[in-house]
């Protein structure tokens, strides 16, 4: 449940900030990404670099900082000088992490604050030729009838990826085995070389390789069918209820002051707004996603809830 208080309290933390005179941004401004390239937040980020740059007169600067689900860049940011000029690449990993990682050295509501948020997009679950199976049922009967025997590859642990697959496993009665890898990449490769039989990932970066034969994808995790896998059904339509999604937004840390983190607001949302934004989205599977400040902050907020409750479902061990 979303605790009223601390979302209406959002707008008054802003105003209690000391005023902001000088001028911003006075130097390039950096954009930590706790994940490794080519992935969606490191893509994501890059997208919104140029037109950020030229809105704010200043280089946009993209830096990944990956390891650890994602805590090493975001203690990075967590503990930078609250002036506008670092900023954090985040997702639903975070919010799932607040929950898996109790002993990580920042908290994410209390460190660091809510910019702007910036697109949603849905998953494709592939699997591996030589799995066997071309539909979703047959996935399940499958696991069913040897428990624990079948992998699936992710990101890494806490990462979208991993939860969407146990919960999928939790909702489907099944126990599949879970193989975490450093990023998307690896685990792709994995899946693509055979050496694990299934994955949940990107639709867009998966489509080539569903295109040419080399994986099959069952389903999207979708509401509806993704205009860009049109032939894979959504899951829910197998399991009613399954929702499984990677959003991602920008944060700063805590104490950034009011007008800068207006600003990027702003200047974000203009961004996301415009028809080449809505057009270059679409082709990456994904769909803006524009907010306000507080808009985002109760979104961060009942995330924190959603995944919480997703990893007690799957019965994920918290590290």
């Amino acid at each position: 449940m979303i605790d009223r208080r601390s979302t209406l309290a959002l707008p008054a933390l802003l105003l209690a900030r000391p005023a902001f005179s000088q001028a911003w941004p006075s130097r390039p401004i950096r954009i930590v990404v706790p994940f490794g390239v080519g992935g969606s937040a490191d893509v994501a980020a890059r997208f919104l670099a140029e037109p950020l740059a030229v809105s704010l007169g200043q280089s946009v600067i993209i830096e990944n900082r990956p390891g650890a689900g994602a805590v090493i860049g975001t203690d990075l940011v967590a503990k930078s000088p609250p002036d506008g000029q670092t900023l954090l690449l985040m997702s639903n990993t975070h919010t799932a992490n607040e929950t898996l990682i109790p002993a990580r050295p920042y908290a994410l509501m209390r460190d660091l604050m809510p910019v702007a948020a910036i697109n949603i997009a849905f998953h494709v679950l592939a699997v591996h030729p030589s799995l066997g199976v071309s539909t979703v049922a047959e996935l399940i009967a499958a696991a069913k009838a040897r428990p624990g025997a079948i992998d699936f590859a992710s990101s890494g642990p806490g990462t979208p990826y991993h939860i969407a697959g146990e919960v999928f496993a939790a909702m489907a009665g099944i126990q599949l085995s879970h193989i975490p890898f450093r990023g998307s990449n690896e685990a792709r490769t994995a899946l693509i070389g055979g050496q694990v039989p299934m994955m949940f990932d990107a639709i867009p970066t998966m489509r080539e390789q569903i295109v040419a034969g080399r994986v099959r994808a069952l389903a999207t995790t979708g509401p509806t069918r993704s205009v860009l896998l049109p032939e894979a059904p959504p899951l829910a339509e197998t399991l009613p209820g399954y929702d499984a999604s990677i959003w991602l937004g920008l944060m700063a840390p805590i104490g950034t002051p009011a007008p800068i983190v207006e600003r990027l607001n702003g200047e974000v949302n203009r961004i996301l707004g415009l028809e080449t934004t809505k057009a270059a989205q679409a082709r990456m599977g994904a769909q803006p996603m524009p907010m306000s400040i507080a808009e985002f902050d109760t979104f961060l907020r009942a995330d924190i809830t959603r995944q919480a409750e997703y990893i007690r479902m799957a019965r994920i061990q918290a590290g």
